[in-house]
């Protein structure tokens, strides 16, 4: 299994599904805000931040995968923007579960001044709804918990192709006098 998985994270059509499957997210994310009026709130923005480092994490990969240090360069951002992402849902989940004054989100997204990303770009991370507040469901669940398990799955999918890079690829070639 981990051969397998190491072949794919060699080969430029899985780093191109990673990149396909993040920007489709993204758009989504775009059209709810756009399309369906939806606001987004402070941890809707940060969520969809850390889907942009897992589609920088297939846009490294897809630049030459064979090379090791650009494997482990793409799946290092990855791996951290799925993890960084989970646990933010994790904690918007419970802002929408257990709605109480004390268990808030902040009010305004918080960039360092040196990358004002929602001066730069208002229209995709500027943020204005209520983190408790769930505006859709799909199937009975919200779009934090939706994010729970796509985030889950990067993590599993990223750390599989990670742990695989410790196997060595054998051969298929045969020596007759070996």
């Amino acid at each position: 299994m981990l051969g397998f998985f190491k072949q794919i994270s060699m080969q430029r059509s899985s780093w191109f599904l990673l990149v396909v499957s993040a920007a489709a997210l993204e758009a989504t994310a775009l059209y709810f805000q756009h399309g369906m009026g939806l606001v987004p709130c402070v941890m809707c923005i940060y969520e969809r931040l850390a889907l942009f480092a897992v589609l920088g994490a297939g846009l490294i990969g897809l630049i030459a995968p064979r090379w090791l240090i650009i494997r482990w360069l793409a799946l290092a951002l990855g791996l951290f923007g799925a993890i960084k992402g989970l646990s933010l849902a994790l904690k918007h989940t419970d802002y929408q579960l257990n709605p109480s004054p004390w268990n808030q989100c902040p009010i305004k997204v918080d960039f360092p001044s040196t990358l004002p990303l929602n001066e730069w770009l208002p229209s995709v991370f500027e943020a204005g709804g209520m983190c408790s507040k769930v505006e859709w469901q799909f199937l009975g669940f919200s779009m934090a918990q939706w994010l729970i398990v796509v985030f889950g799955a990067y993590i599993l999918v990223l750390g599989l192709m990670l742990i695989s890079q410790f196997k060595a690829i054998r051969s298929k070639q045969r020596d007759l006098f070996r």
